[in-house]
């Protein structure tokens, strides 16, 4: 596995060194893009707008439009912004992870410690899992200063990036459904429902991206020469209006087998 980050973790007096591995790998079958005459590959062309030609990548450069013109920023530049962040995630802060909105959360990472750091990181590992709580602290990787929580997850520390509060957008002006009374029996039922499809054991495991093998088989198909027939779907929906004897038709209706 092959580190994406380098640097250190800030805990207090203590500095924990560190690398960031990627947690999450990407499923999703790899598909070009080609010319529907010919097939030939479609290739992304770097552009100058001024004269039409192909940039190549040694004469691209980074710049922010002010006041009408360029101001070019070089290497030098991203990290005098925040030499300590680009090093160094500090802690600034320890938080009850419930306080902290899944609408926050972003990508997730593991975190190693390199030589000499392992004792510390030990250390902090323990003392968040006896705490219950998570580190909320910020960093900075490709030129982005990061919001993150570090939390334990087993035996290693997990950091997960989060959005700062003005990334995320307010709901109000959506037409979310308030002051609509629920009736107890229906609520009854529902819970009932919710525990009829609620496994002794839940396993994440056994959920599968299925729709990249169902891709492959219409792939392969093609490939032989095979003409492929659209399969039919079609949604059924309860017979009632009413949502109590829908949610009775849902508790009568067959079980699917839990894993």
């Amino acid at each position: 596995m092959h580190a994406i980050w380098s640097g250190s973790i800030g805990f207090g007096l203590v500095n924990i060194p560190v690398q960031l591995f990627s947690a999450t790998t990407d499923s999703r079958l790899d598909l070009d893009m080609l010319d529907k005459n010919g097939h030939a590959n479609i290739r992304y062309a770097r552009i100058n707008s001024s004269t039409g030609k192909e940039v190549p990548w040694e004469n691209i450069v980074k710049g922010y439009k002010y006041h009408d013109d360029y101001v070019v920023l070089t290497d030098e530049d991203f990290e005098k912004v925040s030499p300590k962040k680009s090093k160094m995630i500090e802690i600034n802060e320890f938080a009850n992870e419930q306080l902290i909105g899944t609408t926050y959360y972003e990508t997730p990472y593991y975190v190693a410690p390199v030589k000499g750091g392992e004792k510390a990181y030990t250390l902090l590992r323990e003392a968040l899992k006896q705490s219950g709580k998570v580190a909320v602290g910020e960093y900075v990787m490709r030129n982005k200063q990061s919001l993150c929580v570090l939390k334990p997850q087993d035996d290693m520390l997990l950091l997960l990036n989060i959005r700062f509060a003005e990334e995320i957008r307010d709901y109000r002006d959506l037409n979310i459904p308030r002051g609509i009374t629920v009736k107890p029996a229906e609520l009854k039922m529902a819970l009932a429902l919710i525990n009829q499809l609620t496994p002794k054991k839940f396993a994440i495991s056994k959920y599968k991206d299925s729709y990249d093998d169902e891709l492959m088989k219409i792939i392969e198909a093609k490939a032989k020469g095979r003409k492929i027939t659209q399969p039919r779907f079609k949604i059924v929906h309860s017979k009632s209006k009413d949502l109590m004897a829908q949610l009775k038709e849902s508790l009568e209706a067959p079980k699917k087998k839990a894993s």
